[in-house]
């Protein structure tokens, strides 16, 4: 009941906080903006509209252009699953007056591409016309392309191009005027229109468009380019050499669909689709790869991009299957097959003309590329459409309601997509809720649970940190109470299940276990701490044990952390994040070492202080450890067995403690303990334990006959008799 008039006094405190309606990104990041920064020689910013996330840049008193945040007008993201927030001012002749980007999540940015190159970036966009990119549907700018974050370019291009359309003509700057909707009739897929017999009519009659380029065309693309090394770099293969020949079709059509996938690619297919979703095929062979490798390492196709007037779709890996096999008959050999998921909540219109845009790269020198881009103009022919009568006017409400519904529909297709994942950590956490129910059982054997141990170790720092990222971090608290405070949403929570998950798990944890249940045996680094140190004592490097009273002031140092990153969080998250980087998770877990020296030197130091002091950041630095301590102090059971004579006068388990949690007067203390169930080992050990060792030599004692008889003189007394 106590717990329980807790977590309601806690709720009603923190409820009243909760406004009524979500904020705009513009009204969350504007107040930490200098508008001179933006707009050269402006001196601040005016109130935000009332009907658009839009706030006038002044100078003077007089505005001089209208700035917004691309986030809140397009939802495009980039290696992080989320959008890269960035600060746009537009004139009135709708040309771009100033790019600044003020927040975002892409760790390729942060891992060695200098400030200095983003910044320029964001600058090469001053000027831009959008006038001009509403009439080429967003192609009249050269991309500057970033060697090393191709991607997190192309994704910052996007939104600031379809952001910057949606509002100019929203304001009707620089004459652009709001999309009506256009006379004439409505068309939508017929879903009875008859299939193409085979791949020649499919070619003929445009149900599939082609991209065709050889060598010399482009060797002569690039020899335009204005680096000169992109010419000095030609292809060396004869010209006419196919340099890629990419085909492509909409394949959620069902007429061609089952005519290029056959019946059970095709029914596959359509499962694999959500109401709405639309699918197309592409199909390749030549030198020339329009999936590259890149999207391993990533999860993004970054060769291609689906462009439909201001609808730009880049393909991830959870939008993408490969093709077993052609079934029109009459079909050529290609190298390449693949299938890409269009989703609904894109606003893709499978009836209107659309592109996909082909992105060349070479190489120029060892960590540099020039990029050139081609396209494949489709059109759906008119036999697989039928016409529509118009719908009737949409209530202003609705766009909110898609854009919730599509949401919605991201994470959830996140979630599908992420199914091998959440099976496995399913079994992690089901096999180590197992091991602390029958905890007896489970220590039995020194040498069996020792094996388990490292094995779930191992498993942990390889599957659930170096595969998966579910590492957690004091951030993510962060981030739990900023939301709480400006406005909770489950969704931005749900967009990373195994991150989702192992926090419930953790809460669940800590009312049953305290926090050694995450920090044992769930935590990747605390695994990469263990696992090293475990290799330490096989090459027999010596152990430090620190002296209890030493050992004992320094606990407070990890809380000191904490508290000092919760404070900071309070005036500024992004200032609490930077100084997170106490935290070595991301550069060892999430990076892998793929980091900037000072980060790296900080995390192997880390490391090589902890072959010495086993755990030596667990206890005394990690701040998340300080934060989860804190509710672990209303766990509600106590399953670590203990005799009366541990501590007093027995010390075996106090000095053998992996992190020196145990008092010297056999107290353990729930904050310091990861759990690692040591103590029950010993506590069951009959070579160590000596209340153990004890009973041991009693029963053998009794079992030998060696105990007197009731009324007889024990062995070696004078009145005793002869013995047999």
């Amino acid at each position: 009941m106590k717990i329980l008039r807790l977590v309601l006094t806690i709720a009603s405190l923190l409820l009243p906080a909760l406004p009524a309606a979500a904020e705009s990104v513009l009204a969350q990041l504007l107040p930490e903006q200098d508008a001179a920064e933006l707009v050269p020689g402006a001196d601040g910013f005016g109130p935000i509209r009332a009907d658009l996330a839009v706030a006038p840049v002044l100078k003077g008193g007089e505005t001089v252009a209208d700035a917004f945040v691309t986030s809140d007008f397009v939802g495009t993201t980039g290696y992080s699953g989320k959008p890269i927030h960035t600060l746009v001012a537009l004139d009135e002749d709708a040309k771009v007056a100033g790019v600044r980007r003020v927040k975002h999540s892409e760790p390729i940015v942060l891992i060695g591409i200098p400030e200095a190159k983003v910044k320029a970036l964001g600058e090469g966009y001053r000027g831009l016309d959008l006038v001009a990119e509403a009439q080429s549907g967003g192609t009249a700018h050269e991309v500057e392309i970033i060697s090393g974050a191709t991607v997190t370019v192309m994704v910052i291009d996007d939104s600031i191009v379809r952001s910057g359309l949606k509002v100019a003509r929203a304001l009707g700057l620089g004459g652009l005027a709001p999309e009506t909707v256009a006379a004439g009739p409505k068309f939508e897929i017929d879903p009875e229109a008859v299939p193409p017999a085979d791949w020649h009519e499919m070619e003929g009659d445009g149900t599939l468009r082609r991209l065709s380029l050889d060598v010399g065309q482009v060797n002569a693309a690039f020899a335009a380019n204005p680096d000169a090394r992109a010419a000095e770099r030609a292809l060396t293969q004869a010209p006419e050499t196919t340099f890629i020949e990419m085909q492509a079709g909409l394949v959620s059509v069902p007429a061609i669909g089952g005519a290029l996938l056959g019946p059970a690619q095709d029914a596959n297919l359509k499962s694999w689709l959500a109401p709405g979703d639309q699918a197309i095929a592409v199909m390749g062979r030549g030198l020339y790869s329009f999936k590259g490798s890149g999207y391993v390492r990533g999860g993004i196709f970054d060769r291609i991009v689906l462009i439909q007037d201001d609808v730009s779709v880049r393909f991830r890996d959870r939008d993408h299957r490969r093709m077993n096999a052609i079934a029109a008959e009459g079909a050529p050999e290609f190298t390449e097959m693949d299938l890409f998921k269009i989703p609904a909540a894109s606003g893709f219109d499978p009836a209107k003309p659309f592109r996909i845009q082909l992105l060349v790269q070479r190489e120029v020198g060892p960590i540099e590329k020039v990029f050139h881009t081609f396209d494949l103009g489709y059109q759906l022919p008119q036999k697989y459409l039928r016409s529509i009568a118009p719908a009737p006017e949409a209530a202003a409400p609705a766009a909110q309601a898609d854009e919730s519904q599509a949401q919605a529909q991201l994470w959830k297709r996140i979630w599908l997509d992420s199914k091998p994942k959440i099976a496995g950590l399913a079994a992690m956490l089901l096999v180590l809720t197992g091991v602390f129910f029958f905890q007896s059982f489970t220590t039995r054997y020194e040498r069996a649970f020792y094996v388990f141990r490292m094995a779930y170790l191992t498993v942990t720092l390889v599957f659930l940190g170096w595969y998966a990222n579910a590492q957690l971090s004091v951030v993510n608290l962060m981030a739990l109470f900023g939301s709480l405070v400006n406005g909770f949403s489950w969704q931005a929570f749900l967009l990373d299940p195994l991150t989702f998950i192992l926090w419930f798990a953790v809460a669940a944890a800590l009312l049953f276990w305290g926090r050694g249940a995450y920090c044992g045996w769930l935590c990747p680094f605390g695994a990469l701490q263990e696992l090293t140190n475990q290799v330490a004592r096989k090459l027999r490097i010596p152990q430090w044990t620190l002296p209890w009273g030493l050992h004992e002031r320094l606990w407070p140092v990890k809380y000191m952390i904490f508290l000092g990153l919760f404070g900071v969080s309070l005036m500024s998250v992004e200032q609490a994040e930077h100084l997170a980087e106490v935290e070595p998770f991301k550069t060892a877990i999430i990076l892998k070492f793929i980091r900037a020296w000072p980060f790296v030197a900080y995390a192997a130091a880390l490391l090589i202080a902890g072959l010495f002091v086993e755990r030596f950041y667990c206890r005394y630095l990690c701040p998340l450890g300080a934060a989860l301590a804190i509710p672990a102090r209303m766990r509600m059971f106590d399953w670590l067995k203990r005799y009366h004579e541990c501590g007093n006068p027995c010390q075996t388990c106090a000095r053998q403690c992996p992190v020196q949690s145990i008092h010297p007067t056999g107290e353990i203390n729930p904050n310091e303990c990861i759990n690692c169930l040591h103590c029950q080992v010993l506590y069951q050990s009959e070579t160590t334990c000596p209340v153990v060792i004890k009973k041991l030599k009693r029963r053998e004692a009794v079992a030998a006959g060696s105990m007197p008889k009731l009324g007889q003189p024990p062995a070696g007394h004078p009145n005793a008799g002869p013995q047999d």
